[in-house]
């Protein structure tokens, strides 16, 4: 995979539960960040693993020369501040209300899941992004939750 650039997206982002809209680019300038995307907040593998992890797991992986977490999912920010403000320590983690699907389209990590009721969501994944350009890409196949978990994640590093 070629290293992707980040688009100038302006979206959502939640920081210890207040939302502004902020450019994407302008937010991870400057910085090496883990973003990890997830199929929805509040549903079953995303709320009792994928965050879990990255909040277990949040001092590791800033120890490892991370700057930030932010996790993305195709919900509104008030969802995505709900989700992450649920959990002890949620605030650790920034969120990414990606609700048009913008930046899940743009990276092609759009999945259907029109058969579950749930519309059109983002895969599961995680990247590591410097400065604004991702440099690996880890993207679980439908139903599966591995290469795209904290544990996985902080062994890559």
């Amino acid at each position: 995979m070629k290293n992707m650039i980040i688009d100038d997206f302006k979206v959502p982002i939640i920081k210890k539960g207040v939302s502004s809209i902020t450019s994407l680019k302008n937010e991870f300038i400057n910085k090496k960040i883990i973003l990890f995307g997830v199929p929805g907040a509040f549903t079953p593998t995303c709320s009792e693993k994928h965050l879990p992890g990255y909040i277990k797991l949040y001092n590791s992986l800033i120890n490892k020369k991370i700057d930030d977490i932010y996790c993305l999912s195709v919900n509104d920010e008030h969802v995505m501040k709900s989700w992450l403000m649920s959990y002890t320590d949620g605030e650790m983690i920034k969120g990414i209300a990606d609700g048009n699907a913008e930046i899940t389209k743009y990276f092609d990590l759009i999945s259907d899941k029109t058969k579950n009721y749930m519309g059109f969501r983002c895969k599961r994944f995680a990247m590591i992004i410097d400065n604004n350009v991702v440099m690996k890409k880890f993207i679980e196949n439908d139903g599966e939750y591995q290469v795209s978990s904290a544990e996985y994640i902080l062994e890559k590093i």
